[in-house]
């Protein structure tokens, strides 16, 4: 008999064991995409509104297992249950709404009108037809948010589902697979697989999924999309983030000081989408910072099933390594701590939330995604300034402007090099279902959420009839001298000169003759 290999979760804070989940190989994947592909046949002859009922149960089963979901969030992720529930819980549930009733209208049929001669005796229609097997690699971060979105869009559009949860929040996974199990969906088209982040990519594409999905990191993205290339597989890719946050003079700096906190310290710093660089206006540069120290130094880090803990440890140890090195090489450089968190010395993986100040961008720490809690702050003389400063990355996901001017905020926005620009806000665009999500230039490719998202779940599909009741149109092979001298004529006097355009018309007019 052969002995299963399994995936022990564990709990960051505590180091407790949280269970085994049994690990899939690649045949199993293989297997996998060829039962979904079966089921996902009769699944895209559903309407929408049947497919919108399936939904309905898998949302009434989350909203009432909601609190007790969001602990099992927090204990696998590390994460406060505050956090995981408004930030994982709430913005599942609040997606099914959308989905549910607005796919329909965002992928029904279209009729067409033709755009010249050709097509004045067409009807003409765009159908969004389901891409098949889409398949879905998910982060650790925000283990139900992210690929709920994605999972939710795929299916309305008709597709089946190939999902891997992150290894390192696989408990979280279980509450997916119990969420899609309550919706009662046809069997085999949703199947959840185990298999070691390493392999998992190669193996999702060489069993010949339709598109894959995948957030993770930046060099894994380029990998992923190397492979696809292979067999020209489409990918969406949301990849990592180095966000900028300006904070502009006239700002109301109590907001943007919680502000920075909320979108840069919570869940440990570990939102892709989450502030990382922080850029203030030069005359509110002090107080700023003075708020800033204030309320940071007033956090605790620390179990997040302890009362008084405001936010959770770090997912892995290997992040928390990581983290911790990019602020020893930054202090070695020349920046200085200028607040830190309190920090629960018993947790494991707990690293407190720290302020830099004197960063540069010769900095790793301002150059790179930290994915940590850890900010840092630099003055800036003149909008310009700090419009070159927030752009100067290669990553673009999201960016934000603080201002009271929201005319000069929306100015700003409109400069950043990013896929998302929140003004008097930051991180809370990944749980507005109706938005494109995703980033620019390494920050990815495609988009998810809204419409743009389900369109990514589908191929459109264009069909013209042709009402024309002719034998042979004009333009058959084969082409007449004479009409194919008027044909030239009539394009001649679509553009150019006048005097261009007369000839065309001569020729047009005169086209059995040879001018």
């Amino acid at each position: 008999m052969t002995t299963r290999i399994h995936t022990e979760a564990f709990n960051p804070a505590t180091g407790e064991s949280l269970g085994q989940i049994p690990q899939n190989n690649v045949e199993d994947i293989r297997e996998a995409v060829t039962r979904i592909r079966k089921a996902q046949v009769k699944w895209a002859h559903l309407s929408f509104t049947e497919r919108g009922k399936y939904l309905r149960k898998m949302q009434r089963h989350l909203i009432e297992h909601g609190e007790e979901y969001a602990g099992i969030i927090s204990s696998d992720n590390g994460k406060t249950r505050a956090d995981a529930y408004l930030t994982d819980i709430s913005s599942s549930v609040l997606a099914f709404d959308y989905y549910i009733k607005h796919s329909a209208r965002v992928l029904r049929a279209r009729r067409i009108r033709g755009s010249h001669i050709f097509s004045l005796f067409t009807r003409n229609r765009v159908q969004n037809v389901p891409m098949g097997v889409i398949g879905i690699i998910s982060p650790w971060n925000y283990p139900m948010a992210i690929p709920m979105h994605e999972i939710l869009m795929a299916l309305m559009a008709g597709n089946g589902l190939l999902y891997k949860a992150a290894s390192e929040t696989q408990m979280v996974g279980q509450i997916i697979q119990k969420v899609v199990d309550a919706g009662e969906l046809p069997q085999d088209l949703f199947v959840q697989v185990n298999v070691p982040g390493r392999v998992s990519g190669d193996a999702f594409l060489e069993a010949g999924i339709d598109k894959l999905f995948f957030t993770g990191s930046v060099p894994i993205g380029k990998k992923l999309m190397a492979k696809a290339a292979e067999t020209l597989t489409p990918v969406s890719l949301e990849l990592g983030g180095n966000d900028p946050m300006i904070v502009c003079a006239e700002a109301n700096l109590k907001k943007a000081a919680n502000g920075a906190i909320w979108a840069g310290l919570s869940n440990s710093g570990q939102s892709c989408a989450g502030i990382e660089r922080v850029y203030v206006h030069r005359d509110v540069y002090k107080p700023f910072i003075k708020l800033l120290k204030k309320r940071v130094e007033r956090l605790k880090v620390g179990n997040p099933a302890e009362k008084g803990s405001h936010i959770g440890t770090m997912t892995t140890e290997r992040q928390q390594d990581a983290v911790r090195k990019v602020l020893e090489e930054a202090i070695n450089q020349g920046a200085v701590v200028t607040a830190m968190s309190q920090i629960d010395e018993k947790t494991d993986q707990a690293l407190p939330a720290t302020v830099l100040t004197v960063v540069n961008h010769q900095m790793t720490v301002m150059r790179e995604e930290t994915f940590g809690p850890v900010l840092g702050v630099m003055p800036f003389k003149t909008i310009e300034e700090a419009i070159q400063m927030a752009n100067d990355s290669d990553l673009g996901l999201t960016a934000s402007v603080w201002t009271k001017n929201h005319r000069m905020g929306r100015k700003i926005a409109s400069r950043l090099e990013a896929g998302v620009v929140t003004i008097n806000n930051h991180l809370i665009t990944h749980g507005i279902p109706n938005l494109p999500w995703g980033g620019i230039k390494q920050s990815g490719i495609g988009r998810t959420h809204g419409e743009y998202g389900l369109l990514e779940m589908t191929e459109p599909r264009a069909i013209v009839d042709d009402y024309l009741p002719l034998n042979k149109q004009f333009y058959y092979t084969p082409v007449p001298g004479f009409i194919y001298r008027r044909w030239v004529g009539f394009v001649m006097m679509i553009g150019g000169t006048w005097s261009y355009k007369l000839k065309g018309l001569l020729k047009f007019i005169f086209g059995f003759k040879r001018i």
